[in-house]
């Protein structure tokens, strides 16, 4: 009889075991699944607890943030928190108020950028992107016959003025390099390719410090280290074109950054370079070399906006070994209202002043070829400067207006140029611009090449620009 019942449960069980076995592997996966959910619980709550964190850094440190520093992380990095505990300001940390760091906080690595530590499969170690900026310009037939618009030899024409492609990001928890490679055209029909820019930033030396170290654009003035396609207008300012050239300071050098222990921001930078710069410098040796300098602050109003303040210099031999020197001073203010994600009113300027050394020719009064008055060595000094200001009273439509008044370095004489002009944004990666500029010069006889006459210019301008992939920060 018990063999009985024993035969009758096998048998009863044989048909169960294949829904048994499913039972056991559906719990498992259930398990597999709850541990699934509490991994991501606790990124969750990491995640949580990292944004309180950003979100208290915020709200304690002051908006000095804004002004930092050219290389800045890319868009989509998270700041991370200095050892000390203080805020990154730009791209250094601002070390403990009370007084210099200690040889354990020297010693202990900093990383500037938390993604480092999330690298893995599928994730790429730098940033990329293209930029492009084309530009259509409509003048007088005398002025281009003489070459003397604003984009000369490029009169009447449509041409793309800079495609950029961008390799920038970190190296290391160290250090971080960016690479610039741009194409546009300098003379009519011709595409030329050049390097922009290719540095190294050691991002976590002593004493709230860095240095970038390659070719790069120099943090001089207010926008000479922003590409042509970030600037506030369409063209350069005249005085930049005059005393800089059309490229502006592209040097090859050093720069070191300083954010020294204060109880308000402010950012000192010095650099030494080549001084290959033709139009101003131009002795391109570094042990001549040309030296830079300049110190920026920021102040902000809470509901009445922020200012940021900008003193600079430039020093360096010509090629002749003349010492040639230019400072400046700039200012940019911002007005947002609150609850807007973009500044309703923007105002900004800049003021250069220029000593030039320069060897008069000899002078035969009597023309007997007897110099009466020899050649001396003298200096010129020249000054010159550009304002302007933007109303948006709408996020993807923005109205400005910009004066530019300049003494010409090489020579007597002066222009000024007033230029309107309206920006429609349809996002963030694309814009288009529209302006008129109307400039007026002192003399004729500068600007008359193959007998045109360019002493009164009028311009339409039109530029299209767009960003294709990642684009880093700029200052504010």
């Amino acid at each position: 009889m018990r063999a009985l019942v024993w035969i009758s449960l096998l048998c009863l069980s044989l048909p169960l075991a294949p829904f048994a076995a499913a039972a056991q592997d559906k719990d498992e996966e259930i398990a597999a699944l709850r541990r699934e959910l509490e991994n991501m619980r606790k990124t969750m709550s990491t995640l949580a607890e990292r944004l309180q964190t950003l979100e208290g850094q915020s709200s304690a440190a002051p908006r000095a943030a804004a002004p930092a520093p050219a290389p800045a992380a890319a868009p989509t990095t998270p700041a991370a928190q200095a050892p000390s505990g203080q805020p990154y300001v730009g791209d250094v940390a601002q070390g403990p108020p009370g007084g210099a760091p200690s040889l354990t906080d020297l010693a202990r690595p900093r990383e500037p950028f938390a993604l480092y530590r999330q690298r893995g499969a599928g994730q790429l170690l730098f940033d990329m992107g293209i930029t492009g900026d084309f530009i259509a310009n409509l003048t007088q037939r005398n002025v281009d016959k003489a070459n003397a618009g604003t984009f000369d030899g490029r009169e009447n024409r449509f041409f793309p003025r800079e495609i950029e492609a961008s390799f920038f990001g970190q190296i290391d928890p160290y250090a971080r390099a960016e690479v610039r490679i741009e194409a546009g055209e300098e003379d009519p029909g011709e595409i030329t390719l050049h390097l922009a820019e290719a540095n190294l930033t050691l991002m976590t030396l002593p004493f709230n410090t860095q240095l970038k170290l390659g070719q790069m654009r120099n943090r001089f003035g207010l926008l000479n280290e922003i590409h042509e396609h970030d600037r506030p207008q369409i063209d350069t300012p005249n005085v930049l074109v005059r005393f800089l050239g059309d490229e502006g300071l592209v040097e090859r050098g050093a720069e070191a950054v300083w954010l020294p222990p204060l109880p308000f921001y402010l950012q000192v930078i010095g650099g030494v370079f080549n001084g290959d710069n033709e139009t101003i410098f131009g002795r391109g040796k570094l042990n001549e070399p040309l030296v830079t300098g300049r110190i920026r602050t920021f102040f902000d109003f809470d509901e009445w906006g922020a200012v940021q303040l900008g003193a600079s210099v430039a020093s360096g031999p010509t090629p002749d070994r003349h010492q040639t020197t230019i400072v400046g001073v700039d200012a940019k203010y911002k007005y947002k209202p609150e609850n807007w994600l973009h500044p309703l009113i923007t105002v900004g300027g800049e003021w250069l002043y220029l000593w030039k050394p320069f060897i008069t020719e000899g002078v035969d009064d009597n023309g007997d070829g007897i110099i009466d008055h020899p050649a001396e060595k003298r200096t010129r000094n020249k000054s010159g400067w550009y304002a302007w200001v933007d109303v948006q009273p709408w996020r993807r439509w923005l109205f400005g207006v910009r004066y530019d008044w300049t003494e010409f370095p090489d020579a007597r004489g002066r222009e000024w140029a007033i230029g309107p002009y309206v920006a429609f944004m349809p996002s963030e990666f694309l814009r288009f611009r529209l302006g008129y500029k109307h400039t007026e010069r002192d003399k004729r006889d500068l600007f008359g090449d193959n007998g045109g006459s360019a002493r009164i210019v009028d311009e339409i301008l039109l530029q299209a620009t767009f960003i294709l992939g990642a684009h880093p920060a700029h200052p504010f």
